[in-house]
């Protein structure tokens, strides 16, 4: 199969040797997105909730220039630096995501790129 590489400037650029996405067939491939302003390259500080809106930003935007949304994902996976933030998280991701809901992983981690405090990824189904 061929892959295509999706590419957004409604999105952050790639910091690192990846794409955005890739599509393989039906199915869209985003790399992890944590909370950069695609406007001006730097990463949203502050509470967790304006991080996470960034960050499913991102996410929803590489979505769009794949040509669906994200009510196509069918995975997501979430990484915390802090999981007492998991509420939090579910409220936000809440407002991105419609049922039925995509299967998700939600990581404790160390740490992230550039100090973020969430990065998230998924995988896309553009099969229908």
């Amino acid at each position: 199969m061929t892959r295509q590489i999706i590419h957004t400037t409604q999105a952050p650029q790639a910091i690192g040797t990846y794409s955005q996405a890739v599509r393989v067939g039906d199915t869209v491939y985003v790399s992890g997105q944590i909370p950069t302003d695609p406007a001006t390259g730097e990463l949203v500080t502050g509470e967790v909730r304006l991080q996470a809106q960034r960050a499913f930003g991102n996410l929803r935007a590489i979505a769009l220039a794949a040509g669906t949304t994200l009510d196509a994902a069918v995975r997501v996976t979430i990484y915390l630096t802090d999981l007492r933030h998991f509420a939090v998280i579910n409220e936000t991701m809440a407002q991105y995501f419609h049922e039925p809901y995509p299967a998700r992983v939600t990581i404790g981690v160390a740490a992230l790129p550039r100090g973020a405090q969430i990065e998230v990824d998924c995988i896309l189904d553009v099969s229908r």
